[in-house]
């Protein structure tokens, strides 16, 4: 058993990898600037984090987790756009960073001297205990407390001669070798390429005896697993913390520090924390069908989308994040100008059709892909750029296309590129609401606030890359929008 659970790690382990993108080297990168004012000019700060049960998730649709969290609220106190790298082998993690394809290292990192050669690391965000995992006996519900401890390890010393799997490269990995040497005696440790949830899974299903893990993490994985117990303490209150790169970071560095400092005294970091390490609800989410780390599914219509997806030629998980957009997946929602249903089409739209979108989620979805369908046909011959299309369809989507039109044609008048989308047909989207544009002989369909079709085209593919990051696209759902 323990060596099927070796094997099937190595293959999870090629699996992760081949979710994400690869390292890349670069001989020039001491040359590059990766500070703050680069981060601000590009208008998007890139980090890379883990995907697991605390840290970055999906569930019912919607990006969850600790350090998304932080993230999004760092990157909108420095005034741009998140783009996260999912990547839990710890050594390729480093290496984004290490690169320059990542500004920052948010995985939650143990704070270590060894660490502190390889990078920079930011003011505490908390600290924790390292813990031993293992199990309880097997009547343990009917056993009192000391009875239960007679059966566990409770004094370190008694780890000699024992197995104890920990992921590689981790500082559980470090911690275990300095406490064998410690207590002047053998423990067999034995790194894996697994995630450390997964190696408390193999614990809870009695394929090995022990691991090791952050106390705060082992906590909410016992909501998952009664059956284990993380009481016993391997290592002194350390302190985590995230990391940037030892060069061209001070900047980048002294904002963090100084964010990172004032935030964690607030009660909105409290509860944040709490949402996520103190929550009995944890187990109910991990649980769910819709907990995207277990299932791949994102929501109870997946089936309907990934069959809807083929008749236009999209990524079924695309085709999701519009319909999360759009109703947060609830089949009766109406809007107040009478929009319906889960892709919120109008009953007019529909009939053009000859659907009624008010008869089953299958024929709102349906009329809604029709009307996709209609928008690629328009702008399949006026924008070459598939990835720059889409954002054009999406627009479309939420405004009408004549609104986008107009915003093309204004962009040309202008000197702008009418077949890009950020920058310049947006721009004139978002100047549609002011008389010199709207009145403009150009114009042929007036006033229109474009703020919401903007907001609109950006917020889906944001989400879209999230649905990239933790579920995988089936092979006969190939995705429309590049992954570069």
């Amino acid at each position: 058993m323990i060596r099927k659970t070796i094997i099937l790690s190595v293959l999870l382990a090629a699996f992760i990898t081949s979710c994400t993108k690869t390292p890349t080297p670069s001989n020039s990168i001491s040359s590059l600037s990766f500070d703050l004012d680069s981060i601000i000019k590009r208008g998007k700060l890139i980090a890379v984090t883990d995907f697991n049960s605390t840290n970055y998730f999906l569930y019912k649709g919607e990006p969850m987790g600790f350090h998304y969290e932080l993230l999004r609220k760092f990157s909108e106190y420095i005034g741009v756009d998140l783009e996260i790298i999912t990547e839990n082998h710890l050594e390729h993690a480093f290496s984004f960073l290490k690169t320059g394809e990542a500004d920052l290292l948010a995985i939650g990192l143990t704070v270590s001297a060894s660490r502190k050669k390889e990078i920079l690391f930011t003011e505490p965000i908390y600290e924790t205990r390292q813990v031993l995992i293992q199990r309880k006996p097997r009547n343990w519900r009917a056993m009192t407390e000391d009875a239960i401890d007679r059966h566990l390890i409770r004094n370190q010393l008694d780890l000699a001669g024992k197995n104890v799997y920990v992921q590689d490269n981790s500082i559980h990995l470090e911690r275990l070798h300095t406490l064998a040497d410690e207590i002047g005696d053998t423990i067999n440790i034995i790194p894996v390429p697994y995630e450390t949830e997964d190696l408390i899974k193999n614990v809870a299903n009695g394929e090995i005896e022990f691991t090791v893990c952050d106390e705060n993490v082992a906590k909410v994985n016992a909501t998952y697993y009664p059956g284990i117990d993380v009481n016993t303490a391997v290592s002194f209150p350390q302190y985590i913390a995230w990391g940037v790169r030892k060069y061209n970071s001070d900047k980048l560095l002294g904002e963090l520090n100084r964010w990172i400092a004032s935030y964690t005294k607030t009660t909105d970091y409290a509860l944040l924390y709490a949402k996520y390490f103190r929550n009995t609800r944890s187990s109910i989410i991990v649980k769910s069908d819709y907990y995207s780390l277990s299932t791949g599914k994102i929501s109870k219509w997946d089936d309907l989308i990934k069959k809807a997806s083929q008749d236009i030629n999209w990524d079924w998980r695309l085709l999701a994040s519009l319909i999360c957009q759009e109703s947060r997946f609830d089949p009766n929602v109406e809007s107040w100008a009478g929009a319906y249903g889960l892709m919120q089409i109008m009953p007019a739209t529909g009939k053009n059709f000859g659907i009624d979108i008010t008869s089953s989620p299958g024929n709102n979805i349906k009329a809604g892909t029709k009307y996709i369908d209609r928008l690629q046909s328009i702008f399949e011959p006026l924008i070459p750029d598939e990835n720059e299309r889409m954002k054009f369809i999406l627009a479309s989507y939420n405004a009408g296309p004549g609104h986008v039109l107009d915003a093309m044609r204004l962009a040309k008048k202008n000197g702008m590129d009418p077949k890009k989308w950020d920058g310049n047909v947006a721009l004139w989207l978002l100047k549609k609401s002011e008389p010199a544009y709207y009145n403009d002989i150009v114009v042929k369909n007036g006033y229109f606030r474009g703020t919401e079709s903007v907001n609109f085209v950006s917020e889906v593919l944001t989400r879209y890359d999230q649905y990239k990051n933790i579920i995988p696209v089936a092979d006969k759902h190939l995705a429309l929008v590049s992954e570069e």
